[in-house]
């Protein structure tokens, strides 16, 4: 029988050294899966083993302990919210733990959030919080997540495979609403995986075809057995069983190991009297060690005697050399994965006549060269031909994809059958698969090797064509195995052959996240990987999902919003002039000017005009609206002009600064601000006070101009601060943009009416004149 993943989930004290309550992981427990594309998970079947004292207890087991740094977690958005975390578990580990930490900082404002904590071997996580859609012939195995409900959590496997895990976690999808850094509390929560392992030091090798004879008392016995290359089937036999002197055979064989979020762990119990039980794997992983553990049934007290027999069946490739392909140079960075030219064209293919030695061949094996073409970014195309000759014996193909380094993109997969190929009465059926390729399509089309389920494909004169897309493909030697298969008459099939064209690529994004994402390459330490960040509404894995996305014309219509409600600057731009206010009208210009363009380089999709680069835009249009308030409130305090323009200068570069130092943080641009406040306000007492009546003297000047600007001001405020979201920016940004402009055309002090503004005091002989202005700040202003 095939078991489920032995996985425990448990709760701890904070010391880590506190009694452990375990509980087998469930759906409707703290470990929820994730339900994508391809089913549901296999939950546990078979009672992991905590660590006990009689496991500890245990000589033959070494603990190790690996740590990584904590990283700060995010809502979720897309897949770059997330972050990721890569261990690397050694061989022959028996138990695996990982401790969770979770830490929250920001004061008791901050509350308790769930923590989403995923699950992978090989390649990080396919996620999808959002429940959206991927793209065509995407196949997307469910994730394997658990949900934390306290700071800390543990969780247990048993015999977990060895090489990459990725651990990735999140905090729940982010909220709609658009929050101003500073007016709430900034709340943190820290995220810390260790793993612990228990490592067998005593692992007994079982040779093929030699009895190793094995006796069981208190404790398991941990073998391994290796799998070579072209190896298709593995037979594991128990013989000789005596129990306590008698014949019998409890006995918990489990081979392989153990890997989330799908299982293929083999389970056999043995429990027949006459003392003889046996496994039949087909398609083991090549090139690798397959761990194998028998476990008593009997209890701490009795003995099993056994003999464990491995044998192994193996598979004759179709054989030529390939001396030629080594003639062939080439200045690429191209990887010959080794295997064997099939038969030249006035040859017969497997099964015909001039085959060496007895027995048929089971495939034919096409060399394959990678070519890596950049991060992330390569492409396998057969060695010898262009297309691939597929008959009524496997072809096979092997895609390296162990370099510890693919596994952070998509794995494409494209075939077509040529047009002028005669398969009316044929299919062309293939398989995808990792560790060992599937060869047995004379009696099944499931693509499932003995630890593996394949992706299948096929091809027939109604369908030519198959894609397939596999997002983060495992660490692994991949194949591609194809056959010609004729249902009706299988005879048919021997003396036929259907040219096939193949594209095989690892691309970092599929199709490089479309017209309206962005393909980003994330780093976790040294570990590269890439996603899609997607704009306009659209989401997904591959930004194809438009349930939400917005039309061309929304486009439109939230540029020209967020463009042209900047013209109401022209208000106050006319009125500083008309009042000789050159400095502020040029503040004013400034951030007009800024603001437009950087709106119109900050759309999504289709409708972007940048005249600069996004971050001088952005910079500029930040360091404007800044200005812009300052000005407007230190010209209301009526001051000196020398000590208001040094005042102007000084502001400006205290903005330049903070701006640099943090963009987004409110309270670098309300400091300067409210210093400017204080300012005015302090100017207006001091006039209040020295002539003994309201500053300023004029009610109209109140209520048609004061009251009204800081009306808008406020309103403006309260709408940037609290009320502006993802789905409403368009509209509640273009009304902060003429709110701005409008409180400033209203608070512009008015112009001096004592004296001529600028008066001509010298006339020269050469026709010049010189200009002096006789504003004094004593003059009575209404």
């Amino acid at each position: 029988m095939a078991g489920g993943g032995p996985v425990l989930l448990g709760a701890w004290g904070a010391d880590g050294r506190g009694k452990e309550a375990w509980a087998l992981a469930k759906p409707e427990a703290a470990a929820r899966p994730h339900r994508g594309a391809g089913g549901g998970v296999g939950w546990p079947r078979e009672e992991a083993a905590p660590l006990t004292p009689r496991l500890l207890a245990d000589v033959r087991l070494v603990s190790e302990q690996f740590s990584q740094s904590p990283q700060k977690l995010s809502f979720y958005s897309w897949y770059g919210s997330a972050r990721l975390f890569h261990f690397r578990v050694p061989p022959d580990t028996v138990l695996l733990r990982w401790l969770l930490h979770v830490s929250r900082g920001g004061g008791p404002a901050c509350a308790d959030m769930d923590v989403t904590v995923y699950f992978r071997s090989g390649a990080p996580p396919v996620i999808n919080p959002l429940d959206t859609s991927f793209p065509a012939d995407t196949s997307v195995q469910p994730s394997f997540s658990i949900k934390m409900l306290q700071s800390n959590a543990s969780v247990n496997l048993s015999h977990p495979a060895p090489g990459d895990w990725f651990v990735a976690a999140h905090l729940p999808p982010s909220a709609q609403k658009i929050e101003v850094k500073g007016f709430v509390p900034t709340c943190v929560y820290i995220f810390q995986p260790d793993m612990l392992v228990l490592r067998a030091v005593e692992v007994l090798t079982l040779e093929p075809d030699v009895p190793l004879p094995q006796t069981l008392l208190s404790h398991p016995s941990y073998l391994k057995i290796f799998v070579p290359e072209y190896t298709q089937e593995l037979r594991l036999e128990l013989q000789g069983c005596v129990t306590n002197g008698s014949l019998g055979c409890p006995v918990r064989l489990t081979v392989g190991s153990a890997t989330l979020p799908r299982n293929f762990q083999k389970v056999l119990t043995c429990v027949s009297p006459s003392g003889a039980c046996q496994l039949l794997l087909p398609s083991p992983p090549w090139d690798r060690w397959l761990q194998v553990t028998a476990k008593s049934l009997v209890g701490p007290h009795g003995s099993v005697a056994f003999r464990a027999v491995a044998a192994l069946t193996a598979c004759r490739p179709w054989t030529l050399s390939f001396q030629h392909l080594l003639q062939s140079g080439t200045n690429r960075s191209c990887n010959a994965s080794s295997g064997l030219l099939p038969p030249s064209p006035g040859s017969r293919g497997p099964g015909g006549s001039g085959r060496p030695g007895s027995g048929p061949f089971c495939l034919r094996s096409h060399p394959v060269i990678r070519e890596d073409l950049d991060v992330v970014s390569v492409r396998f195309r057969p060695a010898d031909r262009v297309s691939l000759l597929v008959q009524s014996v496997p072809s096979v193909l092997r895609l390296h994809l162990n370099t510890g380094m693919d596994s952070g993109g998509a794995l494409t997969v494209s075939l077509q059958a040529n047009q002028t190929a005669g398969i009316n009465n044929s299919v062309v059926v293939a398989c995808v698969n990792a560790a060992s390729p599937f060869l047995s399509f004379n009696t099944s089309l499931n693509c499932t090797t003995a630890f593996f389920q394949g992706y299948p494909l096929s091809l027939s004169a109604s369908s030519r064509m198959a894609d397939l897309v596999i997002p983060y493909p495992e660490t692994d030697n991949w194949y591609l195995s194809l056959q010609l298969v004729c249902p009706e008459s299988p005879e048919e099939c021997e003396l036929a052959e259907v040219p096939v064209e193949t594209a095989l690529n690892l691309v970092p994004c599929l199709n490089d996240c479309g017209p309206y994402g962005q393909c980003l390459l994330l780093r976790r330490h040294s570990y590269l990987y890439a996603g899609c960040s997607c704009k306009a509404g659209w989401r997904g894995w591959s930004c194809t999902d438009n349930s939400t996305a917005q039309t061309v014309a929304q486009q439109r219509v939230a540029t020209l919003l967020l463009t042209l409600s900047n013209l109401m600057f022209l208000a106050p731009i006319a009125i500083s002039v008309h009042r000789f206010l050159l400095v502020e009208a040029s503040v004013y210009a400034y951030t007009m000017f800024f603001s437009t363009f950087y709106h119109a380089c900050d759309q999504p999709g289709e409708a972007v005009l940048c005249i600069l680069s996004y971050d001088t835009l952005q910079y500029c249009d930040f360091l404007g609206s800044g200005v812009s308030i300052w000005v407007t409130i230190l010209c209301m305090a009526r001051l000196k002009a020398a000590l208001k323009h040094v005042l102007f200068l000084l502001g400006t570069l205290v903005f330049a600064m903070s701006l640099q130092l943090d963009r987004r943080g409110a309270w670098n641009m309300m400091g300067p601000c409210l210093f400017a406040f204080v300012v005015m306000v302090t100017m207006w007492v001091y006039r209040c006070g020295r002539r003994r009546h309201c500053y300023p003297t004029s009610w109209q000047r109140w209520a048609f101009y004061l009251l009204p600007g800081i009306s808008m001001a406020a309103v403006a405020v309260a709408i940037y601060t609290s009320m502006m979201t993802s789905d409403n920016y368009y509209y509640t940004h273009s009304i902060w943009h003429m709110l701005l402009a409008g409180s400033a055309a209203f608070l512009l002090p008015p112009r001096e009416q004592h004296t001529e503004p600028w008066a001509c005091s010298q006339k020269l002989m050469c026709r010049y004149q010189i200009c002096k202005s006789h504003r004094e700040e004593l003059y009575t202003v209404t």
